[in-house]
């Protein structure tokens, strides 16, 4: 299996710097970060370490439940899935993310709501990604169109 790549460029301190962070395996952007923003509300253009989270974790999802459904008889027609990634204070000292809610709704044929719901959280135990963040308090909302 291939090894993905991103690189970060920062220049400056915590609070006035900023970076961009390249995906330099595909080839298909380059993001600016920066930790002020990252901690706002509006993240005015910028990406954070959380939202990358969030579209690795959203998209690695849907492929382990796209799989999961065909193997227990179900053709998925679309499915639909949001990671949201909070960022907190840690009481240990500085930040963490403090948990993933993961909300999918599918349309699915061949399956029910409760073989769909099975599958959900099988995927979500699954998924590669949600094993990288194990650490983490991961929901999942899961149901049919």
């Amino acid at each position: 299996m291939p090894t993905r790549t991103a690189r970060t460029a920062w220049n400056g301190t915590l609070e006035q710097g900023a970076g961009q962070v390249e995906l330099t395996s595909s080839g298909v952007g380059t993001y600016d970060v920066s930790f002020p923003k990252r901690t706002a509300e509006d993240a005015g253009g910028t990406t954070s370490p959380e939202e990358l989270i969030a579209a690795a974790h959203s998209s690695c999802y849907a492929m382990q439940l796209s799989a999961l459904i065909a193997q227990a008889g179900g053709t998925p027609q679309s499915l639909d899935v949001t990671a949201d990634v909070t960022l907190g204070p840690d009481p240990k000292g500085g930040f963490a993310i403090t948990g993933i809610a993961l909300t999918v709704r599918g349309e699915v044929e061949g399956l029910d709501a409760a073989g769909f719901e099975k599958a959900a959280l099988a995927a979500k135990e699954g998924c590669p990604v949600s094993k990288a963040l194990a650490g983490t308090t991961i929901t999942l909302d899961a149901g049919l169109e």
